[in-house]
């Protein structure tokens, strides 16, 4: 079958349903939302602020910025509105005609008001914390705003109310008339208002510039497609503060800040259409580069995330697959000059790993917090850490194989064998210690003792194609048995046969989309492509099943669970690449 174009950015009108998930824009940290209640709109901020509260988390329970934002007649009066939402504007249909929100820029929103009626907005604006102390209280502001129009002002009125102000602000009717509302460091009053026309025709050329330059796919993937791309640029934050390059939030709802392999899986997306917006995924992590070579878990514009204290106190950084994912890109985008700039951080974090991580000294590296694995809550860490486990071992001798690549594309063959002989060296150390032959998988130990729990992380070895043949088909054979991984929905992250198995908590039975990707990428190293292209079209359909795109699933119902975040990068990233290779593979069939 020959895949078909589309007009994306025509597919997405009226698909994201700002209720749910924020308008925002490529680069930006402003979130707009429909606020719930008789229309009303309301501003956040994708940002982590901890100059104002040092709690990392802080920002998921910070108030808007900007609530109660309403549109008002010449009198004052709410209007009430209906919108249509595109990747570019909101159309808020009212009784006096459309309002269209876009953004100016990414600091900046524009409202072109209706022609020639008088109209305005009222919205409630308050200092971003604020709290009672033991002798008074505080009140902290570290963005401020600014607004103005390009129109005539009939009434700027500014009423203390609730801790903030109340702003009712009403423009005289006429043509092309805008007001912009500025959030941004600077306390600076002055405001460039660009005419609504020419905001909203900018910012439709930007994104059908970035839709111009996705794969075809086939047709029906397109509608999920072209939401993961609207989600892949949508959830770019711009750089400032230890944020170095343009990158991407896993969600800018929920995750705040760049994760160490996430930002590894969204290069799989930007690989097809901006090489070096991938690279830049990779370059913004090895920016935060720790002394000893460790890379820390998360990054973002304050700070980086390397200890975590909960739920022990220990380093945290995340399972290393840069090395791998700096490959997949290279297979699209050859750039010897981009492997010479990252061999060496990598080659220093991959020291680190066995350095600061091997306690025993036995070759095998061990997770030292839950969090370092990405597994949060898996109960492979019930009975405690520090825990050598498959999945660190096998990222790691993936990862030394995608440094033996690097090397020998730089020239330095002698080096690649090294890394080539590391890498097998792990296996047989995995097998040594981790294979247990009456299970016919491999177990995580904790002091030395199997983890008895099964799990898909149990089946990794099989990614490295180096395993003897009697063991490959013994783990292909646990994951295709529909009493532990296989089924209508795949993969879940406990084996269902397993009593700690629950399909709708995180990392305790939920099906994720990187786990399957891995797994594809498994079956493929080892010529299983049946069932690689069997299990990358349940994962596919997985993601398809909704009008979002989720961070987990329920294993057995395929619903996301109300605690899996929304817009959710990797899975986007995924799912476009997967989506390619089917297209690909039917267009050659």
């Amino acid at each position: 079958m020959t895949p078909v174009s589309s007009p994306h950015l025509d597919l997405l009108r009226n698909h994201i349903d700002i209720a749910r998930v924020p308008f925002s824009d490529r680069g930006s940290r402003l979130l707009v939302w429909q606020q719930p209640g008789p229309s009303r709109l309301l501003v956040k901020l994708a940002e982590r602020l901890t100059g104002l509260q040092p709690d990392i988390d802080a920002y998921r329970q910070r108030p808007p910025f900007i609530r109660d934002l309403v549109l008002v007649d010449e009198a004052g009066e709410p209007l009430d509105f209906k919108v249509e939402t595109w990747p570019h504007r909101l159309c808020l249909r009212t009784r006096l005609g459309d309002v269209h929100l876009a953004f100016q820029d990414r600091r900046t929103l524009s409202f072109g008001l209706p022609s020639q009626m008088s109209a305005g907005l009222r919205f409630h604006v308050a200092p971003q914390f604020w709290e009672e102390t033991a002798c008074g209280g505080v009140f902290k502001a570290i963005r401020n705003l600014a607004y103005a129009t390009n129109g005539e002002p009939v009434r700027n009125q500014i009423t203390p109310a609730q801790g903030g102000y109340v702003v009712e602000f009403i423009v005289q009717g006429g043509d092309d008339r805008t007001i912009v509302l500025a959030i941004r460091e600077e306390p600076d009053s002055t405001c460039e208002v660009l005419p609504s026309l020419t905001v909203r025709a900018a910012a439709e050329a930007r994104w059908r510039a970035w839709f111009s330059r996705v794969p075809p796919v086939d047709e029906r993937y397109l509608q999920t497609y072209a939401y993961a791309w609207w989600i892949m640029a949508n959830n770019l934050i711009s750089p400032q503060g230890r944020v170095a390059y343009e990158a991407m939030t896993p969600s800018k709802i929920h995750y705040v800040g760049l994760w160490l392999w996430d930002s590894a899986m969204h290069t799989l997306a930007y690989r097809h259409v901006d090489p070096e917006l991938a690279r830049n995924q990779i370059r913004a992590m090895l920016a935060c580069q720790l002394d000893d070579g460790m890379l820390p878990d998360a990054v973002y514009d304050e700070g980086v995330i390397a200890e975590i204290d909960h739920p022990i106190r220990a380093e945290v950084t995340k399972p290393p697959i840069l090395a791998w994912a700096a490959l997949k890109l290279h297979e699209i985008d050859p750039d010897l000059a981009f492997l010479q700039e990252i061999y060496v951080p990598l080659v220093r974090w991959n020291a680190w790993w066995f350095s600061m991580n091997d306690d025993d000294v036995d070759g095998l590296a061990q997770y030292n917090h839950p969090y370092s694995s990405g597994l949060d809550d898996s109960p492979l860490w019930d009975q405690g850490m520090p825990v050598e486990s498959p999945d660190l071992n096998t990222y790691l001798c993936v990862q030394m194989g995608s440094l033996a690549l690097m090397a020998e594309a730089l020239g330095m063959a002698a080096e690649g064998a090294m890394w080539r002989r590391r890498a097998s060296a792990i296996v047989r150390r995995m097998i040594a210690d981790f294979w247990d032959d009456k299970a016919g998988l491999f177990r995580a130990l904790h002091d030395e003792q199997p983890v008895p729990v099964v799990t898909p992380f149990n089946l990794y070895p099989l990614w490295t194609g180096q395993l003897p043949a009697a063991m490959r088909d013994r783990l292909i054979g646990h994951l295709t048995d529909p009493a532990e991984f296989w089924g209508d929905v795949v993969i879940p992250t406990v084996a269902r046969h397993d009593p700690r198995y629950d399909p709708a908590v995180m990392w305790r039975g939920p099906a994720w989309a990187n786990v399957n990707y891995f797994f594809v990428e498994a079956l493929r190293q080892v010529g299983a492509h049946d069932l690689a292209r069997a299990l990358r079209e349940k994962t596919l359909e997985m993601v398809m099943r909704h009008p979002s795109i989720y961070e987990y699933y329920n294993a057995e119902t395929g619903e996301p669970p109300p605690t899996a975040a929304d817009t959710f990068g990797w899975t986007a990233a995924v799912f476009i690449d997967l989506a390619i290779q089917a297209s690909q593979e039917e267009g050659e069939a």
